[in-house]
């Protein structure tokens, strides 16, 4: 009776181990899940200056495990005018930053080093757009431009992450109507619930 006491002792103390690792395990890749899902809601008043306007979007992007990707979707609708593009931009909350990505491109085009993997923007009022950035997305600052001073520079997607995590960038798209941006809204993880 001893031996069977013992044995169930550590068998109760083992189940309870391996649940506290698979907790525990679970608990971490949902963390690091949370940290790669990223979430942006784009609207006028969130442009700098604010814009008034009916139209309204919405960026849903994930950071691969290995961080050497980010797959992403952009939708948006009640756009009134030609959709000119769109991007990631670096800058906090109500400052407007330097352009590290396209997102797509419309009546304007992405500059010559990523047009070719840089898709369509839907024509207005509005549509869906998918797509990966990799390091070959991230785009050069000018020297000399006020942009060149943020200090990211062509193909550094490990610094995009990193300011996109840090909250520091966000997604817009600009419109003929308003060309310095109709739309915008700051990126932010799935875990990140304040603005």
């Amino acid at each position: 009776m001893k031996n069977f006491r013992i044995a169930m002792a550590g068998f109760i103390a083992l189940s309870l181990s391996v649940a506290a690792h698979v907790t525990t395990s679970a608990r971490g890749n949902d963390d690091r899940d949370r940290g790669n899902r990223l979430r942006a809601t784009l609207i006028g008043y969130d442009e700098v200056p604010s814009v008034s306007t009916g139209a309204m979007g919405r960026f849903r992007a994930e950071i691969a495990d290995d961080e050497q990707s980010i797959d992403y979707t952009l939708s948006y609708d009640g756009i009134a005018s030609v959709v000119n593009q769109s991007h990631i931009h670096f800058a906090q909350k109500s400052v407007n930053g330097v352009i590290v990505v396209w997102l797509c491109q419309g009546a304007t085009r992405a500059p010559a080093a990523v047009a070719l993997i840089t898709p369509e923007c839907p024509a207005a009022p509005g549509g869906t757009v998918s797509g990966t950035i990799t390091s070959a997305n991230v785009v050069a600052q000018v020297a000399g431009s006020p942009g060149a001073a943020q200090q990211i520079n062509q193909g550094e997607l490990a610094e995009v992450i990193a300011a996109i995590r840090a909250g520091r960038a966000y997604a817009n798209l600009h419109s003929s109507v308003s060309p310095g941006g109709e739309i915008r809204g700051q990126i932010r993880t799935n875990d990140d619930d304040h603005d």
